[in-house]
């Protein structure tokens, strides 16, 4: 049977991050994806300049939708806005006993737009992260979520995805993009040993999406049938060469998107 990925977020209107980075990511690692959309952004790679949020009644509605015809592998969870759309995804998802849920806790675009109201951050904590298999924030949205200063190094990322996990979560994926340093180091906590994945750092100014990117990728392996690690190594590499490629691209004048089709491009 074929692989099924949903992705529940919002859209770029840009096409570099949310709903189209997402579906982009899918259909480049084999997985068929469907979609909710929670928000309309009016995006380009320079900056956020309107949002439009999608009723919660009608985001649930899609989740029921997709749910009620499709065999999904995975869920990835983006862009969410409102408190009122947080509850009505957590809902949705328990109604339908989805387990592997891939939470990408969107709180500002690349760009700076706030994507996440404030009074929204408390209803994720409460609702969405205990449901997750993984959540995957970067250094800012840990940051946000614990309450603590940006982690310096790679023992304050762990402290913070401990506490992140003591929320709920499964495992957590702290991502060290926003770091410094000759690579960008991610690390995968749980219960067990907490796995280092590590990769040179890209130096571009084109990285519109790239959280986006890896958390689907994550559910798109995960969605194929893979362990959580395998699937986070097999995204991590996916998501370097996306970087790698992403100056082929010349399109925008402000932070370009990944160039997620690089290897079928290149081949054709």
């Amino acid at each position: 049977m074929t692989s099924v990925a949903l992705t529940i977020a919002g859209s770029d209107s840009g096409g570099g991050a949310g709903i189209q980075a997402d579906l982009k990511t899918f259909a480049a690692l084999g997985v068929y994806g469907v979609s909710v959309i929670t928000a309309l952004t009016a995006q380009n790679t320079r900056s956020v300049s309107a949002i439009h949020n999608v009723p919660a009644d009608f985001v649930a509605a899609q989740i029921d939708a997709v749910f009620a015809d499709f065999k999904i592998g995975a869920v990835k969870i983006g862009m969410l806005s409102q408190a009122a759309i947080v509850d009505a995804v957590a809902e949705a998802l328990a109604r339908h006993r989805a387990h592997t849920i891939v939470l990408d806790p969107v709180m500002v675009a690349s760009s700076g737009g706030r994507l996440l109201d404030a009074s929204a951050v408390d209803v994720l904590r409460g609702r969405l992260i205990p449901r997750a298999l993984v959540v995957t924030p970067n250094l800012p949205e840990a940051a946000a979520l614990t309450g603590a200063s940006l982690a310096r190094d790679e023992r304050e990322m762990e402290v913070q995805a401990r506490e992140i996990l003591s929320l709920g979560a499964r495992h957590v994926l702290i991502k060290g993009g926003h770091g410094s340093g000759e690579e960008s180091v991610d690390l995968l906590v749980g219960q067990g040993d907490t796995v280092r994945l590590a990769a040179k750092r890209i130096d571009t100014k084109n990285t519109h999406g790239t959280g986006c990117t890896l958390s689907s990728a994550i559910a798109a392996e995960l969605a194929k049938g893979r362990d959580l690690v395998t699937a986070c190594r097999n995204a991590k590499a996916y998501l370097t060469a996306t970087i790698a490629a992403a100056d082929q691209l010349n399109v925008g004048h402000g932070h370009g998107p990944l160039h997620h089709f690089y290897s079928s491009w290149r081949k054709s």
